[in-house]
C-alpha cells in the first residue's frame, strides 16, 4: 500500500493570522452590536410607556374646549 502524502481528506487547512485590522473590525463590530441592542430595548421600552400613557389619558379631542364663535362687532 502507498504511503499518502501530507495532503489528505481529514487534514484543515491551517487558520491564517488575524491581523490587526481584522481585530480592530471585530472589536467594532461588537461594540455596534451592543449598542443596537441597548437602544432597541430602550426603544421598546419607552414606546410601551408611552401606549401606556397613551391609553390612561382621555384623546385630545374629548379634553380640547368646543370652539364658539364669536360675534363680530361691525363698523358704522
Amino acid at each position: 500500500m502507498a504511503r499518502q502524502g501530507k495532503t489528505s481528506l481529514f487534514n484543515t487547512p491551517t487558520p491564517r493570522a488575524e491581523t490587526p485590522m481584522d481585530k480592530t473590525t471585530r472589536a467594532v463590530r461588537h461594540i455596534l452590536d451592543d449598542e443596537a441592542e441597548k437602544r432597541s430595548i430602550k426603544t421598546s421600552r419607552l414606546r410601551k410607556a408611552r401606549l401606556e400613557r397613551e391609553a390612561a389619558t382621555p384623546a385630545a379631542d374629548e379634553m380640547a374646549p368646543k370652539a364658539t364663535r364669536k360675534a363680530v362687532k361691525r363698523k358704522s
